[in-house]
């Protein structure tokens, strides 16, 4: 038997958290995906799995050989990929991590626009706010909002991105004119509880000095479009993603404050893991979403 088989039929395992869900993810039988894992384990000499009849955990040196294994099998199918992408053959399952804003905001039609393009591909779309290990949680790639930093991994940049303070015109008639972002201090501010500033708002001084301003009010959400309706109702001022807050700036409904104050530091980014070989469904998905921001 082949040890590849072996190893695909252990990830598949541990993958799908059972064999009995792995049997039926990948089309095999339980007892022939155990008759692998078995084998893999002999030929080793080491237990990977601890069997339960309810559930199984990795022991120490499951987790290892899984964190390692996982990664060759990975290199191997994207050497695989990049051969088939000279016949433009794309096939398989694409994981793609991305924040709920996105997906919820126009811009998140991309990914059905690239789904649409691309029926031969299966695309697994997880919407979450935290930070996902790419690698760790088998992600090929995500799309992230965020100033970007050191990392192992590669960003390619596909559109500018900015967080507009936004209020309504009433609102911003009864407080009156302001001059400077420290006097938000003093007034009511809806905080998003998202963002890494969250009550210490980032400013930057025309000289291009940065300076932070400490804020509060009435409202803490982890949802810019609950922020956007908040502020739209008056309640205070609003830090919102652009791409959100134009349709309602557009409507005269928001406007925007101290604009010459705001960091443009920010960006939309697909970010993958560095490999040697790079899937040809991830090279295609990011230069997809690159033209489609573009033409936009």
């Amino acid at each position: 038997m082949d040890t590849l088989t072996r190893i695909r039929a252990f990830i598949d395992v541990v993958d799908a958290e059972g064999f009995s869900a792995a049997a039926r993810r990948v089309g095999k039988s339980k007892a022939l995906l155990s008759k692998y894992v078995r084998e893999l384990e002999d030929e080793l000499g080491a237990l990977l799995l601890n069997r339960t009849t309810r559930q199984f955990s990795l022991t120490e040196a499951g987790h290892t050989y899984y964190r390692t294994a996982s990664e060759i099998l990975k290199e191997i199918d994207n050497l695989a990929d990049l051969v088939r992408a000279n016949n433009s053959d794309l096939r398989g399952r694409l994981r793609i991590t991305v924040p709920r804003t996105f997906v919820d905001a126009d811009i998140g039609q991309s990914l059905i626009d690239f789904g649409k393009q691309h029926p031969e591909l299966s695309l697994e779309i997880v919407s979450d706010d935290r930070f996902v290990d790419l690698v760790e949680e088998g992600f090929d790639v995500a799309i992230r909002i965020t100033r970007l930093e050191d990392s192992t991994l590669i960003a390619r940049k596909l559109d500018d991105f900015q967080v507009l303070l936004c209020a309504s015109p009433d609102f911003v008639e009864k407080i009156g004119p302001l001059k400077h972002p420290t006097e938000l201090s003093k007034i009511s501010c809806i905080l998003d509880t998202n963002g890494r500033s969250y009550s210490n708002w980032r400013f930057v001084e025309p000289d291009g000095s940065p300076f932070t301003v400490p804020v509060g009010g009435p409202i803490e959400v982890n949802s810019p479009l609950a922020s956007v309706r908040a502020a739209v109702t008056g309640l205070g001022v609003a830090p919102v993603p652009d791409f959100i807050a134009r349709p309602k700036i557009l409507s005269g409904e928001l406007v925007t404050l101290f604009d010459d104050f705001l960091p443009k530091d920010r960006g939309i980014y697909a970010i993958y893991p560095h490999r040697r070989y790079l899937p040809a469904k991830v090279r295609t998905f990011v230069d997809f979403l690159h033209d489609w921001f573009r033409s936009r």
